[in-house]
């Protein structure tokens, strides 16, 4: 399986990294790439992660048998929409969307009869910093990689998608749009949300300076995503409202029954708890599912 023209529509962190890696494994003759910055676009081409500028997204995807959207979830639909009239009935195209169901919705508003032919995609891999300059070609080495099939793609489509993604490193799993975002709701958008507060209310107290000067690895780790790119986190947050909104009163939950604990003294049920949610990492880390150890035996 090779390519003979991918089209990087959005050639920052992610499509930057997958562009590398088809290079590195081969699979690839030429990439084209489009970014709505300038200043990327020409990174791009200097970093070699692209091979040419195109002037446009149209322009870009013009005989490519691959395309990429590597873009904002809230720029998707403009995207597509931008595309569609250009693009090959044999292309494979896909996304890298943190969210499923709105991206979903997008290619059902915009891609007429080259609908068959995109497969949504979401990869499990990233970096607090974004930008081309920050792309590698092992960045997708060993994660997790979610595809959100639609029932018109038809299985060489399918099959096609799950190859290129299996060839560059990663693990391919299918979900519903529905059940993604509902998931990653609970392990990852949640998380950024606490993360994003942590630090906020750490900060704007009257001596948030001096606490953060005394800070060690503890909170170096958990409010490490605190640093994630503010518009493409905006943006993820609010095309999974409703899902995030969901988890969050869990959480609230879950935080009022530790500090109820802690209110009436109760020792035993403040351990337990903090026991419960011990073990349960624990677990899932020997399950193999956390993704630092993929690698490791």
């Amino acid at each position: 399986m090779k390519f003979e023209k991918l089209a990087l529509i959005g050639c920052g962190l992610m499509g930057g990294s997958f562009a590398l890696a088809l290079k590195k494994a081969g699979l690839v003759t030429q990439v084209m790439g489009y970014s709505a910055s300038e200043r990327t676009r020409h990174k791009a081409l200097e970093l070699g992660v692209i091979d040419a500028i195109a002037p446009s997204a149209a322009d870009a995807v013009k005989d490519a048998d691959l395309v990429l959207v590597a873009v904002p979830v809230s720029a998707t639909q403009a995207t597509l929409a931008a595309i569609a009239p250009h693009l090959s009935p044999q292309v494979l195209l896909m996304d890298v969307g943190s969210t499923k169901c709105d991206v979903v919705a997008a290619a059902q508003a915009t891609l007429g009869e080259r609908l068959p032919c995109f497969v949504p995609a979401h990869p499990i891999a990233g970096k607090e910093v974004a930008g081309v300059e920050h792309a590698q070609a092992d960045l997708y080495q060993n994660r997790q990689l979610i595809l959100t099939p639609q029932a018109c793609n038809g299985l060489r489509k399918i099959t096609q998608a799950h190859h290129v993604w299996q060839a560059i490193g990663c693990q391919v799993i299918s979900l519903s749009p529905e059940q993604h975002d509902a998931t990653f709701a609970a392990v990852s958008h949640l998380p950024h949300l606490v993360a994003f507060a942590l630090v906020n209310a750490v900060a704007q107290q009257p001596q948030g300076a001096d606490h953060l000067a005394m800070a060690g690895p503890g909170f170096r780790d958990f409010s490490r995503i605190a640093a994630s790119d503010p518009a493409v986190w905006r943006d993820i947050l609010l095309a999974n409202r409703v899902q995030v909104l969901h988890q969050s009163n869990l959480m609230r939950q879950a935080l009022d029954r530790l500090e109820d604990a802690m209110a009436l003294g109760d020792a035993s049920a403040l351990e337990q708890l903090i026991a419960q949610a011990s073990q349960t990492r624990a677990q899932w880390r020997l399950g193999g599912l956390d993704p630092d150890l993929a690698s490791q035996p």
